[in-house]
């Protein structure tokens, strides 16, 4: 039997935020068992820790939707070490967590509301603006028109898992989004990236909030609750176009899943220095039980 820990990631109310399954001591476990296990699952993803593999870090984690294994996994990763921490490996922490994202550095720190986690997400990347054509045929596959997007770049940024940032101009069209399953998943198959992450910037530039909803029908999560993999590079994307400013930091909360009863927020965090940009992530979590299922 397998145990599979279910954790509600990025709040501290149950049955809210973004539910997360955790398998530890998943060494005897081959590629295709997790694969099971996350299908069985069914949450958006599932982390296994594993034994580390060499002296460059202290455990390898490895993530899997129910359809897909992916490099990194916000929420899974705060579940993970929240989990971890919370059965008693607090003292192991930082830590080096090997990913298919890199060796990233996770922490736990204790806050008013319980613990913590933060963990330090990969090397920023951008892909060329969207051009009006694309604009247009998301527009379209999001149930939209074109001039409900900002007068901002459409571009795909990555922290290590990519993600379409799509800046809007309204909550009310946020929050009423409908999109066209099969349309998404054959723009992903055209820019080999499966996350669309439309949002807004509100607030002002000094001290910014942003609400936003995650989309990857590709890979089988039709709209994702609460996303580390796409608030971080929003963090970082904001910053690139002088959105917001970073002089050489800035610290604000991404809010997520609230247009499906799911509110979670993300602690962002991005650095500047000599125009590199670092990006990190934390949130709180809780534990919900724990369910079995044979390997």
């Amino acid at each position: 039997m397998v145990t599979v820990y279910v954790v509600d990631a990025f709040t501290t109310e149950p049955n809210t935020g973004n539910r997360a399954g955790v398998v530890l001591d998943a060494d005897h476990l081959t590629t295709q068992d997790m694969q099971n296990i996350a299908a069985f699952a069914g949450y958006s993803e599932t982390a296994f820790v594993l034994s580390p593999t060499d002296q460059s870090h202290d455990i390898h984690v490895r993530y899997f939707t129910p359809t897909n294994e992916v490099p990194i996994c916000g929420h899974a990763t705060i579940a993970t070490h929240f989990l971890r921490a919370s059965l008693g490996s607090k003292s192991d922490y930082p830590l080096i967590a090997k990913t298919g994202a890199g060796n990233l550095s996770v922490s736990i720190s204790d806050s008013k509301e319980g613990l913590m986690v933060s963990m330090v997400q990969g090397r920023v990347e951008f892909q060329p603006p969207f051009t009006p054509q694309q604009r247009d045929e998301l527009a379209i596959a999001l149930g939209i028109k074109a001039n409900d997007f900002a007068n901002l770049p459409i571009q795909i940024a990555t922290t290590g898992h990519s993600k379409v940032m799509i800046p809007m101009l309204s909550r009310k069209t946020l929050d009423g989004l409908t999109p066209n399953k099969e349309k998404l998943k054959a723009i992903s198959a055209e820019i080999d990236c499966n996350g669309f992450f439309p949002f807004v910037l509100e607030g002002s530039k000094q001290t910014p909030i942003t609400f936003g909803r995650m989309f990857a029908p590709a890979i089988g999560i039709d709209e994702d609750p609460v996303t580390g993999n796409a608030n971080g590079p929003a963090g970082a994307y904001l910053v690139h176009h002088n959105l917001i400013e970073c002089e050489p930091e800035v610290h604000y909360w991404g809010h997520q899943g609230l247009a499906i009863n799911k509110p979670g927020r993300v602690l962002v965090s991005v650095n500047k220095v000599n125009s590199i940009l670092k990006v990190s992530i934390a949130g709180q979590a809780v534990l919900i039980g724990k369910r079995e299922t044979i390997s």
